[in-house]
Formats: structure tokens, sequence, C-alpha cells
């Protein structure tokens, strides 16, 4: 199976064999070319609600996920959304009429990420898929969760014994977007029913079916059926993602495949094993938990994940270890802060600078950067309660730069490298002691960026009414 190692990586008709090929719809009388997502030997994030946000999203994706699911997002709450372009934050959210991100995405994942829907009617279904479609790789729809909460208002489960509706909700939408169409089931009493369904959906045009392979009455204690997986992946030519497997195959990358081979399935996806540690995904084996939860916070601070949501992954981590002292603090925290004090990730002037604002109640700093002709370096503006900081350096790339108008803002502040008070002195020493084993070591590593912008802000000034064609030439 295809994954990755440890560090980032950096007209539609209802013929599912076109969903091989690139997709080809036009815009202003251009045609575009948009290549399909494809669903075999993939390692894939399953969808899991509340743990499948963006940010671990993009650490699946950093570790090695293929591709990755959202969370089950329930179509009468996205049908309310409007989609909001955020540039403080470079990404694309849809919005609720009480203001909360219901599902927030970015460049990044947009060709790997699978917008999973809870929907028991066809056409509210197309409008929510109309809505993320330029934003995301895939649609799928939810048809094996056995919540009550889904179940109760025909959704998820319930479906599995409507299979009229499920073709109601499926060819509508394979034929009414482009991009492709999947959807998630479980297995039904009876092996002969559950491959007829699958051959019924597979009719419909989707692209790709994955199958938690067991029933809806079961829960992760019970074996997973691994036989009926593999009678649906011989019965149907679509590619089957086999699920279910943590708690009896999957404790390390290694059986993954193993999982895949039990299944006879074409991919493979990952739910709780995921949950627990996201380096999963990694082909050199599971990085130290702790690593794990630091990148975690990184990115949560990033995308201003908020800190409940957040907290509730880092003790999904945890499990056993919520017990411990340190485990007891992360589950009374009460913000980003102080889970942060206890994971420490490693702190960039920009992240430093961002919590600040938060913590005071300012709007997010907001940072113009340019590009100089003469010798490509870059220099950066940062707007912070209505003053502009600049360094007075121009930088080699458009991050350092912005790095170190963050650094000349807080050291403006009397924050200097972004400390919020002694007791966190030491992260930034233990952060330059780091830096200066990378310089030795001649790294290019974006942290080294980031550290060469701390030692060489050093002539700093302020300005309080600086704009992008003030910048020197």
């Amino acid at each position: 199976m295809r994954s990755g190692s440890w560090g980032r990586r950096g007209g539609c008709g209802s013929n599912p064999a076109r969903r091989q090929n690139p997709l080809e719809y036009t815009t202003k009388g251009m045609t575009v070319n948009t290549p399909a997502l494809s669903f075999r030997s993939k390692n894939i994030l399953a969808p899991m609600v509340r743990v499948g946000t963006l940010p671990m999203r993009l650490l699946a994706l950093d570790f090695g996920a293929d591709i990755v699911y959202c969370e089950e997002l329930i179509d009468l709450k996205m049908v309310q959304c409007k989609r909001v372009l955020n540039e403080v934050l470079e990404t694309v959210d849809f919005i609720a009429p009480n203001e909360r991100v219901v599902f927030r995405t970015c460049e990044r994942e947009k060709n790997r990420v699978v917008f999973q829907m809870g929907s028991a009617d066809a056409e509210r279904a197309l409008a929510v898929a109309k809505l993320v479609e330029n934003d995301v790789a895939a649609i799928d729809v939810n048809m094996g969760c056995p919540k009550e909460y889904s179940t109760k208002a025909g959704m998820g489960a319930a479906l599995l014994s409507d299979p009229e509706k499920i073709e109601c909700i499926l060819s509508t939408l394979v034929k009414g977007i482009c991009k492709p169409v999947t959807c998630k089931i479980r297995i039904l009493p009876l092996v002969e029913d559950t491959v007829r369904l699958v051959k019924r959906i597979e009719k419909t045009g989707v692209a790709a079916i994955a199958v938690h392979g067991r029933k809806k009455e079961e829960r992760p204690q019970h074996p997973v059926h691994c036989e009926v997986i593999k009678a649906i992946s011989e019965a149907v030519t679509i590619p089957v993602i086999a699920n279910g497997g943590s708690h009896d195959f999957i404790k390390e990358y290694t059986d993954i495949e193993a999982f895949q081979q039990a299944t006879g399935a074409s991919s493979v996806m990952i739910a709780r094993a995921a949950m627990w540690n996201p380096s999963i995904f990694r082909r050199d084996g599971l990085c130290p938990l702790k690593e794990v939860m630091q990148e975690y916070i990184k990115y949560a601070v990033r995308y201003d994940n908020h800190y409940t949501n957040t907290k509730y992954c880092l003790c999904q981590m945890l499990r056993e270890q919520l017990e411990t002292t340190q485990g007891k603090k992360l589950h009374a925290a009460q913000s980003i802060q102080e889970i942060w004090r206890e994971y420490p990730p490693q702190i960039t002037p920009k992240m430093y600078l961002l919590e600040w604002c938060r913590k005071e109640k300012h709007p997010q700093p907001v940072y113009e950067t340019v590009q100089r002709s003469l010798d490509r370096l870059f220099c950066s503006v940062v707007t912070v309660a209505q003053q502009k900081y600049r360094s007075t350096l121009w930088d080699k790339s458009k991050k350092l730069a912005e790095q170190a108008a963050a650094i000349v803002c807080l050291r403006t502040m009397g924050l200097p490298e972004g400390k919020f008070n002694e007791g966190e002195n030491h992260l930034i020493n233990k952060r330059k002691r780091e830096s200066q084993e990378l310089l030795n070591n001649k790294a290019h590593e974006d942290d080294l960026l980031v550290e060469a912008s701390h030692k060489r802000a050093h002539v700093t000034e302020k300005t309080t009414d600086f704009s992008s064609s003030d910048m020197p030439q």
C-alpha cells in the first residue's frame, strides 16, 4: 500500500468508469481538467465525530495518510452555512448563522479531503454537496452510523433498511456534482443481503464504498467480519475500503496491509488506531505520543481550533494516561495556553503573537508581505491592534519574513521572543539550543528558518503609518 513518511509533503455523467479519469467541466468558456481522486491502494483516515477536524486531518497527512475524511456533518446544519474565505488563517470556512465554524478546510488538503455528510434527503444532500464541492476532493454519505442521534432522523444505519432511499440519494449526487461520490455502510445480518445492497449501490455510479465490517448493533469489542468485506470486494468492481480493524488487526503500520489482505479490499480506512496515534500511517513506525501531541497542538493553534475540541482529541490520544498527573491537568485545562503548557510544542513567534491577540481580545494579526524584484527577497508588515510592525531586514522566504515581523511586534510590546511570562523562559531557551544544533548540522527545516529570524531580528523598527507601497525597494 502507498504511504508516506514522517514529515510534511508537502460535464460529469453517472458512468463510474469516468471517475478513474480526469473530470472535465466548463467554467467561463474554458474546459478545466481536474484529476479524480482514486480510492485504490490508499491508507485513509476514517470519519470520526469530534476527531476529524482540520488539525487531525493535516496531521494524518503529515504522517502518510493518502486520503482524510472529515467528521460527519449533518445536512440540515450545513445548508444554513455561508462559505467564507478566511484570509487570516488562509482557510475556507463554512459558518453557521450563530457564527460557529461548522467546517474548516485549507488548500493543502483540498485534493485529499472527503466531505462526509449525514442525510436522509436527496435534494438536501445535493444542496450541501454543491456548497462544498469546489473545496473538497469527494463527497461521502454516512450510511453506517448506529448512534441514535443519526438513526432517529432516518440517517446513518437507518438507511440500510431503505435501499430505495439509498439509491435516490446517491444517484442524485452522482448526477448533480462533478466530484466523486462515495458512501460508508455497515454490514447486514446476512451476507447475501449485504452483497445485494452493495451491488445496488454500485449501479448508482459511486466511485467507492467503505464497509465497516460490523453489524449496526455490534460495537468495537465485537470481532470485525473480514469474510463479509471480502465477499463484497469479490462481488463488485468499484474499490471497496475496509474499515473496523483497529481492535483486531491494526496496532502498527505493518498491520494495515494484513487487514487489507484479510478483507481483499482495495484500501484500508483507519479510525480508532489513528485517533489514538495518527502516526499509525507512518511507514517507519509509530512516533512517541508526546511528539505527536505537540505536532497536533501546533495545528490546533495555527488554525484556531476551539480548545474544547483540541482537548478532546488529545484526551483520546492519552487514553489510560489520563489518570496520570499530567493527564488530569490536561483534562482540567480551560484554554489552549493551559494545554500547551502541559505538552509544549515548538512555538513560533507567530503562534505566540496569535495567542496574545486572542488573550487580549484583539483582532488576529494580519500580515502583508511583498517580494523585491531585484533579489527576490521578502519583507512583511504585521498589523496588531491598529499598529504596524516590520523588520528592517529582507528575508529569503515569505514565512521567515512574517516570523521576523512577529518578533518585532512582540519585542516592541515587551514580550521578547514571545514570552508570556517568566515561567515559559525554558521553552524559548530550549528552542535556541535545538536551533543551534540544527545550524551546526546545516539543516534547512522550517524551524531552522524560524530560529534564523530570531537571530536576525536584532535590527528592528516599529511603524505606525506603514503601507506596502512604502516598503523599501
